[in-house]
């Protein structure tokens, strides 16, 4: 885990909560849906590369289920339904209950049956999509995240000075299926640490590829504003 990082209100519930709030207000009085550079510091040309991948690796005639971890106001799922996935095969959750409210409202406005929850990722298992099974645990062909990771990376750290986002990773292998992808775009790791990290023996994940992002030089270094690599489960 990156030992830089230190604990910052992105990191905690309450903090979202608030945004959520005013998001919730602003779309009930004006229509405005949020941006997504305002809940988890990307672009919309961060979400467009992300479904874009999807398209890529994951065909639509397969139906994948889907569930992005802390899904916001929803954009990179309705991306997939713009993009032809089934509404009914992707689900959406968040720690934040306005964050679904919102995400809800909006889906409802687009005629979308996305399935968006409230859930305490490290703590709770997602609920699996209605269509299917009702299994003791649901598994996923598709996990996506776009600024989760990076945001409990920033909660406050354990007595013994470890983050709770330690455990992330772990969750990850045990909720894909075999065979299937987990996508993540982050500002705080890079790459190769985000390699190091969830490419392990305890996930059961190996790098798959990456999505390539504008490079730019700053003091003779090269780099980029943020990084969306891919991995895979490893089939059984």
């Amino acid at each position: 885990m990156n030992s830089e990082l230190h604990p910052s209100k992105l990191g905690t519930k309450e903090y979202w909560d608030k945004v959520y709030e005013s998001e919730i207000t602003n779309f009930e009085e004006i229509g405005d849906e949020g941006e997504v550079c305002r809940i988890h510091r990307f672009g919309i040309e961060s979400v467009k590369n992300m479904v874009k991948w999807v398209t890529d690796n994951v065909p639509i005639s397969t139906n994948p289920s889907v569930l992005e971890i802390g899904a916001g106001n929803g954009a990179l799922l309705f991306g997939l339904c713009e993009a032809g996935y089934p509404a009914t095969s992707l689900s959406g959750i968040d720690y934040s209950p306005g964050a679904v409210k919102l995400a809800k409202a909006i889906a409802s406005s687009r005629g979308y049956e996305i399935a968006f929850h409230a859930c305490e990722f490290l703590h709770e298992d997602p609920p699996g999509l209605s269509h299917t099974k009702r299994e003791v645990l649901a598994l996923w062909d598709v996990m996506l995240d776009k600024g989760t990771f990076d945001a409990i990376a920033l909660s406050e750290k354990d007595e013994k000075g470890n983050s709770p986002a330690t455990d992330y990773p772990g969750r990850i292998g045990r909720l894909l299926k075999s065979g299937g992808h987990f996508l993540i775009t982050s500002c705080n790791f890079t790459e190769d640490e985000l390699k190091k990290l969830f490419a392990t023996t305890e996930t059961g994940l190996v790098y798959h590829s990456r999505v390539t992002r504008p490079v730019f030089t700053f003091g003779g270094i090269k780099g980029s504003a943020y990084s969306s690599v891919a991995f895979q489960k490893t089939p059984c």
